[in-house]
């Protein structure tokens, strides 16, 4: 048997859940349903939470987080499929499968994590209700983003065992996506300590989770069966229903595909069996939720209709506590209600145009053979990176203009900055990474295999988010100590960092000083690594005699150079605008710059610039048109 190291390694082969060529258009449309039918209802959930300000609690925060992650698994495992079944191409690279791993390892994670938070919540709720508010409104995020933290370290750490591993020459995994335990069978080197690592990840990340459910709702038990009346028994339990079903259905599922691996040597029927656990309880939640939940039902009936939502009425106080701070205001762009309906047209274009342009770019890496290499697998990301950023501001605002409410809960307010920050800075260092790969390949060709093999490239975007991760986790909690005024308005169409510290009555300097230093390391670095990289990238096309090299050595750079120009272009600008000007709305303006229009022009960028990528674009829509 030929052995071969990792860094030789290209690209593995997904069979799916059937050969059968007959059943692909049956299994395509069945999972594009599932699939749709996830994201709506998931979706229907963040935003019915979001818009009512009855539901503005931690069980509500906890349950749209869950969501999120829903379609967050989904998204991680589905569309790659798909792909797979319409081009009849069942590759999928060597980063881009360990990548996939790693979101459904990190996401799985959180789901466990969350669902032994909202138990706490139902513990806490009944055996503790007078100190309910003191108690979960101070962790609420904290819980969330320690979960999502834990768990992509522990992504991190198998993706980092995985990559010593050396593999044969049977690479086909069978699978409908890249499950980690199925990429450790095809290796050919020793993966004892893999799978004990496996097993010891999962006692922790599940067994205490369950651990921590059982214990939740044995003292709930315990405590419902203290009280006198049948109709406080009968309510307490009803808060905890929708709860224990989501549990039931997500570590049952769980159990069957475990017992079922155990019972069959059916490789096949072991893959049908996962999509009971990483497709169907991603789907379900939403239709438990909405059945089961009164006020979901209520609140998901204003929300198709577009009736007005009550608003609740605030007493005014001199100062308050950020525990009693329930809600920001954001302002937007404009309080003249006559161009609301200009801007939100306008802006539900920009994202439109945003989500369509970047994930067409993500279909085309994944299904065009040719670009599967480290600057497509990059800009992939990249696209990736500009959806979520997009989608963590703009979609809020759409809805506050449609509804007509400006308000925004604290802790979604929190939440919303942190996924600001963690795509702000991703991009920062995306982009560095990107000018490093141009840099190995025109400075280094002969070492660029080697330089940008995959272990390098997935280690460097696994690198970037933790770092982001981390940093936007340490800027929440320095947050969380701050107290607030009754001027709780920010004139913003998002929870900017600085904007929400301007409005702290409690002494901010630490926070100040936190915020130079994160933009000087977290945007300087990168930068600073961006321009080096082009000086040694001139220098070395300066050497080069003939002008039609120089011309293509240049040409590999020229959208990267673009899309550099444009992000940083945009920052400095915003910078500058509130350096020059004392009004928070033209700032506020001046921002769509750099967090709305690079995300939505990048992919056009490069469309247009790359010869590689239009020619991708013209053979996908020739084909697509062939087959209509």
């Amino acid at each position: 048997m030929k052995f071969k190291n990792q860094t030789a390694v290209s690209e593995f082969l997904l069979v799916g859940l059937t050969e059968d060529p007959e059943l692909q258009p049956l299994i395509f449309i069945l999972f594009l349903s599932m699939y749709l039918v996830t994201l709506l209802g998931n979706l229907l959930i963040i935003l019915a939470v979001g818009s009512d300000s009855h539901l503005h609690t931690p069980m509500y925060f906890f349950l749209s987080s869950l969501s999120f992650t829903d379609i967050c698994i989904s998204t991680s495992t589905i569309p790659k499929m798909l792909v797979n079944v319409q081009t009849q191409d069942r590759s999928v690279t060597y980063t881009g499968c360990l990548t996939q791993s790693t979101f459904v390892l990190t996401f799985a994670g959180v789901e466990s994590c969350l669902l032994a938070v909202m138990a706490y919540d139902c513990y806490v709720a009944i055996c503790q209700p007078l100190r309910y508010q003191v108690i979960l409104m101070l962790l609420c995020v904290l819980l969330v983003l320690l979960s999502l933290l834990i768990s992509s370290a522990h992504a991190l750490l198998h993706i980092l065992m995985a990559l010593r591993l050396s593999f044969c020459t049977d690479l086909e995994i069978p699978h409908f996506f890249c499950e980690l335990a199925q990429i450790f069978k095809l290796a050919c080197s020793d993966i004892f300590i893999n799978t004990l690592l496996i097993y010891s990840a999962a006692n922790i990340f599940f067994g205490v989770p369950i651990a921590g459910i059982i214990f939740s709702y044995t003292k709930i038990v315990s405590s419902v069966f203290r009280m006198a009346s049948a109709g406080g028994r009968y309510k307490a339990f009803s808060t905890c229903g929708s709860h224990l079903f989501v549990v039931s259905l997500f570590y049952g599922m769980g159990f069957g595909v475990y017992l079922s691996s155990a019972v069959t040597d059916s490789s096949t029927k072991n893959a049908v069996a996962s999509v009971m656990y990483i497709v169907i309880p991603q789907m379900m939640n939403p239709f438990i939720y909405s059945l089961r939940n009164k006020e979901i039902k209520t609140a998901l009936r204003l929300l198709i209709t577009g009736k007005p939502f009550i608003c609740w009425l605030i007493n005014n106080v001199e100062a308050i506590n950020q525990t009693a701070v329930s809600e920001f205001s954001l302002q937007g762009l404009t309080a003249d209600p006559a161009l609301q309906p200009l801007i939100f047209s306008l802006f539900l274009s920009i994202y439109l145009v945003t989500t369509l342009g970047n994930l067409l770019i993500i279909l085309v890496v994944s299904s065009e053979t040719h670009l599967h290499t480290p600057m497509y697998f990059f800009l992939s990301i990249l696209s990736f990176n500009d959806i979520c950023f997009s989608t963590s501001t703009i979609p809020k605002m759409l809805m506050n203009i449609r509804t007509q409410s400006r308000s925004i809960t604290y802790t979604g307010c929190l939440t919303q900055a942190g996924f600001v920050m963690i795509s702000a800075f991703l991009e920062n260092f995306l982009l560095t990474v990107m000018a490093y790969d141009r840099y190995a390949a025109i400075c280094h060709p002969l070492r660029y295999t080697v330089i940008m093999n995959p272990r390098s490239c997935v280690l460097l975007v696994l690198v970037s988010v933790l770092i982001n991760t981390a940093d936007s986790l340490l800027h929440t909690l320095m947050l969380l100590q701050l107290s607030f005024c009754t001027d709780l308005g920010i004139p913003h169409f998002f929870c900017e960092l600085a904007q929400l510290i301007k409005l702290a009555c409690s002494d901010s300097t630490i926070d100040d000083i936190l915020i130079y230093v994160s933009c000087c390391v977290c945007a300087g670095i990168p930068l600073s690594g961006i321009i080096y990289s082009y000086i040694h990238i001139v220098s070395s096309i300066l050497r080069i005699s003939s002008s039609g090299g120089k011309y293509k050595a240049f040409s590999t750079c020229g959208s990267h150079l673009s899309v550099v120009s444009l992000f940083y272009g945009a920052g400095l600008g915003v910078y500058i605008s509130s350096a020059v000007t004392d009004s928070p709305r033209k700032t506020a303006v001046a921002s769509v710059m750099y967090s709305v229009l690079p995300q939505m022009l990048n992919p056009f960028i490069y469309s247009i610039r790359n010869k590689d990528m239009k020619e991708a674009l013209r053979r996908r829509i020739t084909r697509k048109v062939s087959l209509l």
